[in-house]
């Protein structure tokens, strides 16, 4: 008999996943149907469309905190941070910081402030609200960057304060979640001795993983292997540090960095690395397509309109600290560390502090047993659902307002026509290397290479219209130029440690040698 109901929970659940990837994977084909969804994130599409089936009661899945933390949470943070540079990190680390840990507190104090001053909300649910709401989730503004051609000070900025305020969000709501149920006191000493502590064992167990999985895969070139040590790495650190009571968010980010950052540059050669971020790339999308679907499913409508007043303060509260985190630790790092953040770009990142599915995993986690539970929910699914829907859709002419919309579409087509002027080169010689074979007549050689030179020379015209028309992509194939020949370098010093003629990499000599262009 158990053998039986176990079967038909499996497939139950089976289908359950079958027909929310479906769902998911024809939102993804609506914007080549209908032009409007092309003016629409991905991510936001799915939420409105998950918003729609709740609206008709179709519950695809019960979302539950486990769900998202153990299952969706780690492959989404670790192919952000395996995809995130060091290089860029590392200059605006101290920015980044600030935001990441005094911004959480900031936004915990200054919503738990707002909804106990206008509303009958015990302090203590406040602060619940608040720690919930701490973690920004901006997949969709990150992406809407890109596709914008956003410059990557600003998607390195508000990426990176993602990655790192999601582990302090989680420990602070941890810390927070026993005060109302009276299992502990707040002790300002007691509390940060306990944050360094979760914080400490999330980097000590995700350094000794990424290392340990870097300094393995020199001894090997698997890429399928490879390829799920990561993955392995991704859920086996999560699970390892919150079993030894740290932060497993903090642990994937960590051991995410080192392994897209380290790892695969001594530890794997160029195709693996491209079959590595591929995965990752696939996965990431495959598992937001869930998340956000699902996010706009699990809406419970009656709850929000019973709950407005306290949605509309909590968004008036998380506006205001937002500013507060972003234009007053900004200009801290200006003055201090002289890190020269735009206004602009300080707006951007206001704007763009999503919330998503930490948030919504944080307040579904709050013990059925205390009271406020279904307030703290309601509040924490309403300005969820006020950031994606409007600070997300409004994100791009609030871009264009700010002048910060780049020339991504320019510098893709000038990309793809310098690719094509190398394929074809490439294509040339080899032609005029080829000994002469009896069966091809000397007539037919000498007509491909007339076609082959002719489409280089229509090539040629083309760019060099586009460079007169646009002189700033001068600057642009110098900057490239100047990545691939780092990239060589770095390359270079990977190899050698990987076959053993260094034990440790090399710093990057070249940098200092070849300027970018802004500088």
């Amino acid at each position: 008999m158990e053998t039986l109901v176990g079967e038909a929970l499996i497939q139950h659940n089976l289908e359950r996943f079958l027909l929310v990837l479906s769902v998911s994977l024809s939102v993804a084909t609506l914007p080549q149907i209908f032009s409007w969804a092309r003016q629409i994130p991905y991510t936001l599409l799915l939420v409105i469309v998950g918003a729609a089936l709740a609206l008709v009661d179709v519950r695809l899945v019960n979302l539950s905190p486990a769900l998202i933390l153990s299952i969706f949470l780690p492959p989404l943070l670790f192919e952000a941070a395996w995809n995130l540079k060091w290089s860029n990190l590392r200059k605006d680390l101290f920015p980044i910081s600030l935001y990441a840990i005094f911004g959480v507190v900031i936004s915990v104090l200054g919503i738990a402030f707002g909804l106990s001053r206008f509303t009958d909300l015990p302090i203590a649910i406040a602060l619940l609200v608040g720690a919930s709401l701490s973690a920004t989730d901006p997949v969709s503004v990150i992406a809407l960057f890109r596709d914008l051609g956003v410059g990557d000070r600003p998607k390195t900025l508000l990426e990176g304060e993602s990655l790192f305020n999601d582990g302090v969000a989680v420990v602070a709501f941890g810390l927070l979640v026993g005060i109302p149920l009276g299992l502990q006191t707040f002790e300002l000493r007691t509390t940060i001795v306990d944050f360094c502590v979760v914080v400490g064992v999330g980097v000590g167990v995700g350094s000794l993983i990424g290392f340990g999985i870097s300094y393995l895969t020199q001894r090997f070139d698997l890429p399928l292997v490879e390829q799920s040590l990561t993955l392995v790495s991704a859920y086996g650190t999560y699970l390892i540090t919150e079993e030894l009571g740290g932060s497993g968010v903090i642990g994937v980010v960590t051991v995410g960095l080192i392994l897209g950052n380290f790892g695969s540059r001594i530890g794997m050669n160029p195709r693996t690395r491209v079959i590595v971020s591929e995965f990752w790339d696939f996965l990431a999308f495959f598992v937001n397509s869930i998340v956000f679907l699902l996010i706009g499913d699990q809406i419970q409508f009656a709850s929000l309109f019973s709950h407005l007043d306290l949605i509309g303060v909590t968004i008036a509260a998380m506006l205001v600290t937002r500013a507060l985190t972003i234009y007053g630790l900004g200009f801290l790092a200006n003055v201090t560390a002289k890190t020269g953040i735009k206004i602009q770009e300080q707006t951007a990142l206001w704007w763009g502090g999503l919330r998503g599915s930490v948030s919504i995993a944080l307040a579904l986690s709050v013990p059925i047993a205390l009271e406020g539970r279904d307030e703290i929910i309601a509040t924490v699914f309403g300005v969820v659902l006020f950031t994606l829907m409007v600070q997300g859709l409004t994100m791009k002419p609030v871009l264009a307002a700010l002048h910060l919309l780049g020339d991504q579409p320019l510098k893709q087509d000038y990309d793809e026509m310098i690719a094509r002027r190398v394929a074809l080169q490439r294509v040339l010689d080899r032609l005029r290397q080829i000994d002469p074979r009896p069966d091809v007549e000397e007539d037919y050689y000498l007509y491909q290479e007339a076609l082959l030179s002719g489409q280089i020379k229509d090539v040629d015209e083309k760019l060099e219209t586009l460079r007169r028309e646009n002189p700033l992509l001068r600057d642009y194939a110098r900057d490239q130029l100047r990545s691939e020949l780092l990239a060589i370098e770095a390359d270079t010093y990977a190899e050698f440690v990987k076959t053993g003629q260094l034990n440790r990499e090399l710093a990057p000599f070249l940098p200092d040698v070849f300027p970018s262009s802004d500088r």
